[in-house]
């Protein structure tokens, strides 16, 4: 009994230790999974109406596009801004197909594999022209060939291929793929926009009306009083006024994404005289070379040139621009002297080589006959000389598990690449050198295969140019004592106050950037500033950054951010600016109407001082310009259309830049219109299609889009 009391009385000891213990399980639960969904976020770049979009998934679908413009362009990369335009244009496709395929579950809309081969079938939709799969007869897009390329790369799975082949078919399908993809979100957008336009219907009444409106035109005389004429301060503004002009305007000031302010110094580092006089040197010693016949692509290699030499002759759309404008004033053997190019600050030196006519667009087909070895390359010679003897191409070729199908090569394929090795300039060579009907063998270091030239086209100049390009860079030195001189004014100034105060005495400029958003991709224009917009979105008004180094590893920042702007409607505060001129303008037209009240002629309105005018052709559709106040006013020309021929306006109307009354002098339909009331119906309807179309609009405002993107890219 002893012992139990003694425990009893251990009771709310226990019972604190046991619930601390629970807490703590608890406690440590929670933290598990808020740690599991910040983690969660930290992969988001986004969010629409719900449904979060993973930094894996957005950037697959950057890669996907990436694929498709090198394979339809001939391109091995994409610029910066490229990147940047892409990356917007995938985004909006995002948050589009997302808010689609919303709107039409609701409604029951889809694309069916019925109508998606219907529209296969007919062939006419711009983005099929883009397929590899076009008739060279007829130029159109020809869905047998599709449907035979499908069924080969099917087979194509179950066989071992050749892999070159293989890879090529991949790619194709792949691309196939993506196009299969955007017929279907371009079909199921235009069957939901349609059925959005076909809600809004025209009548026989609505289009005599809006036919008037457009060609019934009116002369009239004004008597105008320019807003000009009136001084500010002859006209008095007290805060309500403020207040009730904001509230009326209120819907103007709405701000659906979040903005920032900021303040900021910009200093890019510039190469000093020392370091022009040294690239001077460097270029003028690889001019000489090239002019004592040395290797040229020794020469560009160890002069480090930003243009490889590959030795192949190019179409002119190939080299830069300053380049390629001095190409047809050389003689070949001529090496240039420096020159500078002011647009992409390089010094340069070229020397023409080589100047030959050649096709553009080559039509081919070939056989891969195994690899480098010498018994493949006796099967080579024996397919070498069975297509000598006018044997069957795309028979033989399928002994070998290949289609033999012809493919086009262009010069844009190759011509932009930086380097080239030995297999693929002979490669190039032989297609560019052989006659039409011609075969030709290739022993290459890793396969043999054999060639038939079926088409040339284009016949074009191209050149062999050997160029050194560089960059009018800043050394290392010149960086240095530019930092230092950066970092000492950025660690001595750490408030905004000290960075305006001080800016001047380094030798900087403090500027200003209002309503800065997340979706840009740099701060002030300037390149590789992610970090720099990462702290911008997380700082509180007041903080300065620390120093930043962007650019082209040519620029130091420092930022101080001075206002958010939230999600939601502007305060009095931010546009008071903006609403002050209206009210100045408000009171100025109660001055002027003042002057105009009660005038009943034209004659009458000039002893008020207004200034006389005549204008013609107004039309109810179309915002009447009047010339004595600068201003398009679109409020007289409803007016105008209210007022009878040869009847004054009975009150002064309210101008973008003046008050006016005016007198109709003459109405009449406009020269050569006539009314064809299903022409203007249809006319209507298409108007109607247009308005649906901007429906994205309002259904991206209301589909809470979150974008982070700029934590990523």
């Amino acid at each position: 009994m002893a012992v139990i009391g003694k425990i009893r009385s251990w009771g709310p000891v226990l019972a604190t230790v046991i619930g601390l213990a629970l807490f703590a399980f608890i406690a440590e639960e929670m933290f598990r999974s808020c740690e599991a969904t910040n983690n969660e976020k930290r992969q988001q770049v986004g969010e629409v109406l719900g449904k979060k979009v993973s930094v894996q998934d957005f950037q697959a679908m950057v890669d996907e596009y990436q694929e498709v413009i090198k394979m339809t362009q001939g391109r091995e990369s994409l610029s910066d801004d490229e990147l940047n335009q892409l990356k917007d244009q995938i985004w909006q496709e995002v948050v589009n197909t997302t808010i689609l395929e919303k709107e039409a579950n609701e409604l029951g809309l889809t694309v069916t594999d019925a109508e998606l081969q219907n529209i296969l079938k007919a062939g006419t939709n711009p983005m099929l022209a883009q397929t590899p799969f076009i008739n060279q007869q007829t130029g159109r897009f020809d869905v047998t060939q599709l449907t035979k390329f499908l069924d080969e790369y099917k087979k194509m799975q179950s066989q071992p291929q050749q892999q070159q082949v293989a890879e090529q078919y991949k790619k194709i399908y792949d691309y196939w793929k993506f196009i299969e993809k955007q017929l279907r979100q371009q079909t199921l957008m235009m069957k939901y926009q349609s059925l959005l336009g076909h809600c809004l219907l025209s009548n026989p009444v609505s289009a005599k009306m809006a036919f008037d409106d457009n060609n019934i035109e009116s002369n009239i005389t004004l008597a105008a009083i320019p807003y000009t004429s009136i001084k500010d301060n002859e006209v008095k503004i007290a805060d309500s006024d403020l207040k009730a002009k904001y509230d009326e305007m209120k819907e103007m000031f709405k701000q659906t994404v979040e903005s920032r302010d900021i303040k900021y110094v910009d200093f890019q580092v510039l190469p000093s005289k020392t370091d022009r006089a040294a690239l001077n040197k460097t270029m003028s010693e690889a001019k000489l070379k090239l002019e004592s016949g040395m290797t040229p692509s020794e020469v560009v290699r160890k002069a480090r040139s930003q243009v490889a030499y590959t030795g192949i002759a190019a179409t002119k759309r190939a080299f830069p621009a300053d380049v390629a404008a001095k190409l047809d004033s050389m003689a070949v053997g001529q090496t240039s002297a420096v020159f500078e190019t002011s647009y992409d600050n390089t010094l340069n030196v070229i020397k023409l080589i080589a100047k030959v006519e050649q096709p553009d667009s080559i039509e081919f087909r070939m056989i891969q006959v195994g690899d480098e070895t010498a018994e493949a390359a006796k099967r080579a010679d024996s397919v070498y000389t069975a297509l000598k003897g006018n044997a069957d191409f795309e028979a033989l070729a399928k002994k070998y598990g290949q289609t033999g199908q012809k493919t086009w090569m262009t010069s844009a394929m190759y011509e932009s690449a930086q380097t080239l090795d030995a297999d693929t300039k002979a490669y190039i060579a032989a297609l560019n050198n052989t006659a039409v009907g011609e075969v030709v063998k290739l022993s290459l270091s890793q396969a043999n295969m054999v060639l038939q030239v079926t088409n040339r086209k284009a016949m074009t100049t191209k050149y062999d140019v050997a160029i050194i390009k560089h960059t009018i860079d800043f050394s290392k030195e010149t960086y240095n004592q530019a930092y230092n001189k950066f970092s000492q004014f950025v660690s001595e100034n750490k408030t905004l106050e000290g960075l305006e105060k001080n800016a001047q005495k380094f030798g900087f400029k403090v500027m200003e950037r209002q309503d800065m958003v997340n979706s840009e991709h740099y701060v002030a224009g300037v390149r590789s500033t992610r970090e720099a917009m990462k702290w911008v979105f997380d700082a509180k008004p007041g903080d300065v950054s620390p120093l930043y180094e962007c650019g082209n590893n040519d620029h130091m920042m420092v930022i101080a951010l001075t206002k958010i702007h939230r999600v939601g409607y502007r305060s009095l505060d931010d546009v008071k600016d903006m609403v002050r001129q209206e009210v100045i303008r408000d009171k100025k037209f109660e001055v002027a109407a003042a002057k105009l009240n009660g005038v009943k002629s034209i004659a009458a309105a000039k002893q008020k001082g207004a200034v006389i005018s005549n204008v013609d052709q107004i039309t109810f559709s179309a915002p009447a310009f009047v010339q004595s106040t600068g201003a398009s006013e679109p409020a007289l020309s409803g007016a105008v259309s209210a007022v009878k021929q040869g009847q004054m306006c009975q009150a002064p109307v309210k101008g973008n830049g003046g008050a006016y009354i005016f007198q109709v002098t003459k109405r009449s339909l406009q020269a050569g219109a006539k009314f064809d009331v299903k022409q203007q119906m249809a006319m209507l309807q298409q108007m109607a299609m247009r308005a649906a179309g901007r429906y994205m609009q309002e259904l991206n405002q209301k589909a809470e889009v979150v974008d982070n993107r700029y934590l990523f890219f």
